[in-house]
């Protein structure tokens, strides 16, 4: 065999058991062959993997087909290897000139095929009188022959040519009927080639809008984010009203200037323990001290209940107010209502005002 034409391509097959699938059947892209007998007169294309075995060993008939079902992807279905054959290659370049050697390949085995059939005519000449051989055996009889002197005749046929002219018409018919399964097998994958286009086209459209339903998905979940962060920034509005703020920064400033004169005192406290030698007066300036303290922390406290005290009259005021916005809406409501039964009469009056 001599190589014709080759190109480096993905190598699939359709999966056996769901006839839609594609299977990889190598890991990275090999080399695809034509290849031509020329002692048979036989076209094939063969791949060989890494592990040196055959890939694709599929014998090129006139009836093949290769079809591009996309941009950098082809196939074409083999029935006797029972399969179908997929190759990507990297450019749409590469992918036309396999296409195109395909189809001259193919066109090659056509007219090869035509060229065997014309020397099997010629070198077997009695299938053609096969037919009329049928229809009467007085007409092709074979020649009689003389025994036993004039006058006595007996006819001998003979019989290895009857065997020989048995088996070849057998032969025909089998040829017959294997080249017609051949066919019907071949219209069937055709069928199924084009179910499959129709299927990868629909396949593709549905790809197509899965991707703007996940893009609508997305925005319509960016909007929702965005409304919820309204809705909580409303609501902060809400549950923080501005007079409630300041009488907590009030208070906030109340506690930072009570620690600061805490801090203050501690300080003089040190600085006279520093100066003072006597221990009857350090003594009674740490009692002093410690009494200054404790009304200090007594202060402290009662700040802190101020404090609590002025948070619960902030909740109890955040609930007036709701409860004040909800009497407000349900009076609009009422005077929306009475607004509408007004206009009623009014139109009313109009009306009779008319007549």
């Amino acid at each position: 065999e001599q190589p014709i034409f080759s190109a480096r391509a993905h190598v699939f097959q359709i999966d056996p058991a769901t006839k839609r699938n594609w299977l990889p059947a190598s890991k990275h892209a090999v080399t695809v062959s034509f290849f031509y007998d020329a002692s048979r007169s036989v076209y094939r294309i063969i791949s060989v993997g890494g592990t040196k075995q055959a890939i694709i060993n599929s014998t090129i008939t006139p009836n093949m087909t290769f079809t591009k079902t996309s941009q950098k992807f082809g196939q074409w279905a083999d029935s006797r290897a029972n399969t179908v054959y997929g190759l990507g290659f990297s450019t749409e370049q590469q992918l036309q000139q396999f296409a195109e050697q395909f189809k001259e390949v193919k066109e090659a085995a056509r007219l090869a095929r035509e060229k065997s059939q014309e020397r099997f005519e010629l070198a077997n000449p009695a299938l053609n009188i096969a037919a009329p051989q049928e229809l009467s055996e007085d007409r092709h009889s074979p020649p009689l022959l003389t025994v036993n002197g004039p006058g006595e005749e007996k006819l001998f046929r003979s019989k290895s040519a009857e065997v020989e002219l048995t088996a070849e018409k057998e032969r025909v018919k089998k040829m017959l009927s294997e080249s017609m399964c051949e066919i019907n097998l071949e219209a069937e994958l055709f069928t199924l080639q084009d179910s499959n286009a129709k299927l990868v086209a629909a396949l593709q459209e549905a790809n197509s809008s899965v991707e703007q339903w996940k893009k609508q998905l997305a925005e319509y979940q960016e909007e929702t984010d965005r409304l919820r962060d309204q809705v909580a920034d409303l609501e902060a509005q809400l549950g923080h009203p501005a007079g409630g703020q300041t009488g907590r920064e009030e208070l906030n400033r109340s506690l930072e200037e009570l620690e600061a004169l805490l801090s203050a005192k501690d300080q003089e406290i040190h600085n006279l323990q520093s100066k003072k030698t006597d221990v009857g007066e350090l003594e009674k300036e740490r009692e002093d001290a410690m009494q200054r303290l404790q009304d200090l922390e007594r202060r402290n406290t009662e700040l802190e209940d101020r404090v609590q005290s002025a948070e619960k009259t902030m909740a109890s005021s955040r609930d007036e107010r709701e409860q004040a916005e909800v009497e407000v809406r349900r009076v609009i409501e009422v005077l929306d209502v009475k607004i509408c039964d007004l206009k009623d009469l009014r139109q009313s009056l109009a009306k009779l005002i008319d007549k």
